[in-house]
């Protein structure tokens, strides 16, 4: 079994994030359902709440097929609880985690 350790993926997420501000997006769904759903975070509690931020500052030119799946709100939270997220967030988690 993989420890939190061994799946933080802060330094990957920074790197794409960079060059492709608008992967906030599915950044920050995927370490919310590994977080909360499947209690195996994939990102560190500093840069989740990094990514909320900036998110949330620059919210009207992020652009993303599931943007309408995060609020101001949850950003402003740092929490995105009891959210049914599309399938394939779910597999880009279990495909993450898989290139380990």
């Amino acid at each position: 079994m993989k420890t939190i350790h061994d799946m933080n993926y802060d330094r990957k997420c920074v790197e794409i994030i960079e060059s492709k501000p608008n992967m906030m997006i599915p950044w920050y769904l995927m370490a919310s359902h590994a977080y909360y759903t499947q209690d195996d975070p994939i990102l560190s509690d500093g840069l989740y709440d990094e990514l909320a931020q900036r998110m949330l500052s620059s919210w009207n030119t992020l652009e993303h097929m599931h943007k309408h799946l995060i609020t101001k709100e949850d950003l402003s939270a740092g929490t995105l609880l009891c959210r049914e997220l599309p399938q394939r967030i779910e597999q880009a988690v279990e495909a993450l985690k898989d290139e380990s």
